[in-house]
C-alpha cells in the first residue's frame, strides 16, 4: 500500500536495563511495529520524541524512565563548527597522511558512536503478519514538521597570537611602543612626566584582560543574535566557511558514498559483506558483544530493515527519502558506516558503526559534522530539508551529552513537543532530570485526540475506530487512545492501525 503507513501496537510496558546507566529495569518505554511508513508519517513522529531501531519504533517513558531522552536537532544551514570541532577535521586530514603508529583504542564523538547497542531497545515480541489490502493511498497532505526556532549563528572570533614579544601591542589603532632595555647606564633627562597629549601605555596583561573581555561580549552578542530572524547573507558566509574545512587535499583520500540501504541498491548489495565485517568488529571491541551474537541477520533487523518507503517526489533531493548507509572508504577500504534516513524536513543519524583500528581519525565527530554537512547539501535542492536530527540527548550521560555541542541546536520539550534551545534548558536539567523544557502557558497543539477517528485496519478492512468498536466491542480503546495521545492526532488520523 504505496503512500500509507500502517503500525502494531504493542501495549506492553514492561521495565528494561537502561545502557545508558546499567540499571536493570528502569528504562521504560512504549513501543509499535512499523510495517511500511511514509517519510511525513516518520517526520511527524520524531518530532513527537519517537525513535527507530529497524522497524520497530519506540518512544521513552520520560518522566519514568532513568535516563530522560530528549531529541536533539542542529539548525545545520547557521551550524557554526567549534574550534575543538575544526580541529577534529584538521586532524583527520593530518593523519590520513601520517597515521600514528600506536594509540589507545575508543574515542568519543558522533551519533551514538559510544551510546548502549541498540539491539537493547527492541522487545522479544515478534510482529504479526499483516496481508496489506488494495486500499488507494489517498494520503492526507499535512504540513507538519518542527516549528522553527528563530536562530543565527555568528562564528567566534579567533585569537591572534600576542605581540608582547615582538615589541608593540596594537589596539583600536594606536600602537605603544616598547622600548628595549640599554646595556648603557644612560642618566634618564628630567621632564614632567609622561606627555599628557598621548594616551598611557597599557601592560600587557591589562590588555589580555581586555582582549578577553571583548571576545565574551563577541560572544554573549552571538547569543543574542539568536533570537533574531536569520539573515540570508548570513547563511551563505557560514555555509562557505564550513564547507571549506573539508576541501584539505589529503581529505579526498577519505570518499564517501551515500547507499540506500532500503530497499538494497546495487551499491549496498555489493559492499553488503564489507559493511556487516566493519559492524561486527565494532560491536565486539567497543561494545563488548559476544561474537556469536554479532550475526548477519542482526544487523540486518537493526541497521538495514527499514519501515520507510523510497520516495521520489517534487521537493526531494536527487537522491529521494527514506533509508541510507553513508559509507566512508579509505584508499579503497570501507572504514565506517553512518546509518541515517533522510526526510523531509531533515537527515535524521540512527546509527555509526566504525572500524576500531581507525579509532585515531575520531570518526565520531567526524561523521556527525560529515552529516551536517550533507544536511546543508541536502538543501540545495530540497528547501524543507534544513535539520539534522542526532537521535537523543541525555543530560546525565556523558557519551551522549556532547550533542548540544553542535550549534546552535535544540530539544524538543517532552509535553508540549516544541523546540527550546539547548542552553535555556541547561538549568532545568541540571536541576532535575525530566524537566518540562518549554514555558508555562503553552499546550500541545496537537494533542487533542478523538478517538473515533483513528484509522483501524480490521480483517482487511479499512475503518475508523468508532466502526471497529462497533464490531468489536472496544476492550482496547484505552490502549488505542494511549497510542493516538503519544502518536499525536494527526498521525493517529493518518497512520494505520493494525488490529487482529
Amino acid at each position: 500500500m504505496s503512500g500509507r503507513s500502517i503500525v502494531e501496537w504493542f501495549a506492553e510496558h514492561e521495565a528494561y536495563r537502561c545502557g545508558y546507566c546499567g540499571c536493570a529495569d528502569t528504562n521504560f518505554s512504549h513501543g509499535m511495529w512499523a510495517h511500511t511508513m511514509t517519510c511525513q508519517d516518520y517526520q511527524d513522529l520524531i518530532d513527537r520524541g519517537w525513535r527507530r531501531s529497524g522497524k520497530y519504533v519506540y518512544k521513552p517513558t520520560m518522566d519514568q524512565t532513568c535516563c530522560p531522552q530528549y531529541t536533539i536537532k542542529c539548525a545545520a544551514l547557521q551550524f557554526c563548527p567549534s574550534r575543538s570541532q575544526k580541529k577534529v577535521i584538521k586532524k583527520v586530514a593530518k593523519l590520513l597522511v601520517n597515521p600514528p603508529t600506536g594509540s589507545k583504542s575508543g574515542e568519543q564523538g558522533g551519533p551514538d558512536s559510544q551510546g548502549p547497542s541498540m539491539v537493547e531497545d527492541v522487545p522479544d515480541r515478534q510482529p504479526s503478519n499483516v496481508d496489506v489490502p488494495q486500499v488507494s493511498s489517498g494520503e492526507t497532505q499535512v504540513t507538519a514538521g518542527a516549528q522553527q526556532v528563530a536562530a543565527g549563528a555568528t562564528q567566534d572570533k579567533e585569537s591572534g597570537l600576542s605581540r608582547e614579544s615582538q615589541g608593540d601591542v596594537k589596539e583600536g589603532g594606536a600602537s605603544c611602543e616598547i622600548e628595549k632595555p640599554s646595556s648603557s647606564n644612560k642618566v634618564p633627562r628630567p621632564g614632567e612626566g609622561p606627555d599628557p597629549t598621548k594616551p598611557p601605555c597599557k601592560k600587557a596583561k591589562l590588555l589580555r584582560k581586555q582582549r578577553k573581555q571583548e571576545k565574551e561580549a563577541l560572544r554573549q552578542a552571538a547569543e543574542s543574535a539568536q533570537s533574531l530572524p536569520w539573515k540570508k547573507e548570513q547563511k551563505e558566509d557560514t555555509q562557505k566557511l564550513f564547507e571549506d574545512f573539508f576541501k584539505d587535499e589529503a581529505l579526498s583520500r577519505l570518499e564517501m558514498r551515500l547507499v540506500r540501504s532500503e530497499p538494497n541498491s546495487e551499491e549496498f548489495s555489493r559492499t553488503r559483506m564489507e559493511s556487516f565485517e566493519v559492524y561486527k568488529k565494532y560491536q565486539i571491541a567497543i561494545h563488548k558483544d559476544e561474537p556469536d551474537k554479532c550475526t548477519m541477520k542482526q544487523w540486518t533487523r537493526f541497521l538495514v530493515d527499514s519501515p520507510l518507503q523510497e520516495e521520489h517526489k517534487p521537493g526531494t533531493p536527487a537522491c529521494g527519502n527514506g533509508s541510507f548507509h553513508q559509507q566512508y572508504w579509505l584508499d579503497g577500504k570501507l572504514i565506517a558506516v553512518g546509518v541515517v534516513d533522510i526526510l523531509p524536513n531533515c537527515v535524521s543519524s540512527v546509527y555509526l558503526y566504525y572500524d576500531p583500528d581507525y579509532h585515531y581519525l575520531s570518526l565520531g565527530t567526524y561523521s556527525a559534522l560529515r552529516e551536517v554537512a550533507l544536511t546543508r547539501q541536502l538543501h540545495e535542492t530540497a528547501p524543507r530539508l534544513e535539520y539534522y536530527y542526532m537521535g537523543f540527548y541525555i543530560h546525565t550521560c556523558s557519551k551522549m551529552k556532547y550533542k548540544g555541542n553542535y550549534d546552535p541546536s535544540f530539544l524538543l520539550c517532552p509535553e508540549v513537543y516544541s523546540w527550546v534551545q539547548v542552553e535555556k534548558c541547561r538549568p532545568k536539567l541540571d536541576a532535575s532530570n525530566y524537566a518540562r523544557l518549554e514555558d508555562p502557558g503553552k499546550a500541545d497543539e496537537n494533542g487533542n485526540i478523538d478517538v473515533d477517528r483513528v484509522l483501524v485496519l480490521y480483517e482487511q478492512q479499512l475503518m475508523p475506530y468508532a466502526i471497529y468498536r462497533a464490531l468489536t466491542g472496544g476492550s482496547d480503546e484505552d490502549d488505542v487512545r494511549l497510542y493516538a495521545t503519544l502518536a499525536g492526532r494527526i498521525c493517529a488520523e493518518r497512520i494505520i492501525l493494525f488490529r487482529n
